[in-house]
């Protein structure tokens, strides 16, 4: 059985500030409570040793009965302090524990100054004790003390400290059982995502999670099932990829080979005949050479090691080199390639050579997918951006097929790739190279339409405008 780890330590985070919080709060009620009430004895024992003084001071011959039944009454005990230093006892009671009494707080009673401390006796009662004096006019004759017991407020305090500890012990058990039930359906979302990602280590792809709260957790699961996603497609895409490298190398070394061998054999009737051989053998040798720069792009991308030349250029010249360079590619097909500039045209700063290769990408893109009709390179500028755009005639690309079209390996029309040819790299070392100086690649296409690639580089505070002349 799998120990679910996430829930055993989210439950114990929770518990321990649960405890925190429930022990914290438990001492503050009885702290305050203890203190109310320990205000409340000294404010009473105070208040009643004020009345006791008030009627020894009056020397009326009833002075003492009445302290004695007002003592009764109110649960305290009263001793006289004689000038003398004697000690009587106006409780009632024979035998009396005057162990309270302590000679320094004597000489502050007959120096005419109060006390008040607690109290406890050996067997851990409290009492709270007031001296006063009692004046006789000018002069201090002798002293009260006031003893009053504590018994009744610690008990009280007990019972609330029991109550604490009740409702406490009943608050945790709660606490604990709604921890473990809301752990548990935290962590199983939790438990499901580590289940998918190992199920996806193991390369099942088409495994997708059931999101159901748009909170985190389930922002979390989508973006699983995203990238779950991305990596299908990533192996599908990879998979036609290596089927279409290998059809695509197949099939210039094939004829490589099988014109080379004819050559070599000398089955050739005329010089014509030769030639035309030759000429296939060179079209198929370019072929090679253009799929292996891509894969060997690939490969310095994937690695980092692309590193660009970066200078000051004029796109003009950039773009009238490359179409210049597709021009019979177009010718062949009957398709016409038109340039528009609008001037002035701010210098742009990039790599030259890999700008050039962006521009025949999309030029030879734009040509192997248009029939009829004519390709079309605008450059414009703003005051923020140079903006150049390639369009088309052609068949135009699927709305769904949009999202993928830069990432690598892919190929739109996968069923009519043979037939348009690629290797799905082209448009994804586009979007690199272009990314790399500082731009950003946007598409629209309609099907039947045509597809126009809109390349936005921003202008730098330091950039120079015009063109060059």
């Amino acid at each position: 059985m799998t120990i679910n780890r996430i829930g055993l330590k989210l439950g114990a985070a929770v518990l321990a500030l649960m405890i925190v919080i429930l022990v914290s709060s438990g001492l503050a009620v009885d702290r305050l409570f203890t203190n109310f009430y320990d205000a409340q004895m000294k404010d009473n024992t105070q208040e009643i040793a004020a009345h006791f003084v008030t009627m020894a001071a009056s020397n009326d011959s009833s002075s003492q009965s009445m302290i004695r039944a007002f003592a009764k009454f109110s649960s305290v005990k009263v001793f006289w302090l004689t000038h003398e230093g004697k000690i009587l006892t106006l409780s009632g009671e024979k035998k009396q524990n005057l162990s309270f009494i302590r000679a320094r707080d004597t000489h502050r009673l007959h120096s005419g100054h109060s006390v008040a401390f607690q109290k406890q006796d050996s067997q851990g009662n409290r009492f709270y004790v007031v001296g006063k004096p009692v004046r006789m006019g000018r002069t201090t004759g002798s002293a009260l003390y006031i003893v009053s017991s504590m018994k009744k407020i610690d008990n009280s305090l007990q019972r609330l400290r029991n109550l604490l500890m009740l409702s406490g012990l009943g608050a945790f058990l709660l606490a604990l059982g709604m921890i473990l039930i809301m752990s548990k359906l935290l962590s199983r979302r939790l438990l499901q995502m580590q289940q998918m990602t190992n199920t996806m280590a193991k390369g099942n792809w088409e495994a997708r999670l059931q999101v159901g709260s748009q909170d985190e957790i389930g922002m979390l699961g989508h973006s699983i099932n995203d990238l779950a996603a991305s990596l299908q497609r990533y192996r599908d895409t990879r998979r036609a990829f290596f089927s279409n490298i290998s059809h695509e190398l197949r099939t210039p070394v094939t004829y490589l080979q099988g014109y080379a061998k004819v050559l070599k054999d000398g089955l050739v009737d005329s010089d014509k005949e030769k030639e035309q051989y030759l000429s296939i053998i060179y079209q198929e040798s370019v072929r090679l050479e253009h799929l292996i720069n891509d894969l060997f792009d690939l490969s310095k991308m994937e690695e980092g090691q692309i590193k660009l030349n970066m200078e000051w250029m004029d796109l003009k010249v950039t773009i009238k080199t490359a179409v210049q360079k597709v021009k019979l590619k177009a010718e062949n097909k009957r398709l016409s390639i038109q340039i528009d500039i609008h001037d002035p045209i701010p210098l742009l700063r990039g790599d030259q050579k890999r700008m050039e290769q962006v521009l025949l990408n999309l030029l030879e893109n734009a040509i192997r997918y248009t029939e009829k009709g004519s390709v079309l390179v605008r450059l414009t500028a703003t005051k923020e951006a140079t903006i150049l755009s390639v369009s088309d005639t052609g068949i135009g690309i699927p709305e769904k097929e949009l999202p993928y079209i830069f990432e690598r390996f892919y190929r739109v029309e996968k069923s009519r790739a043979r037939e348009y040819g690629g290797t799905g790299l082209g448009l994804s070392l586009v979007k690199k190279y272009v990314e790399m100086q500082g731009g950003t690649v946007r598409v629209a296409s309609q099907m039947g339409v045509g597809t126009t690639f809109i390349l936005i580089f921003t202008h730098e505070k330091k950039q120079r405008r015009g063109g060059i002349s």
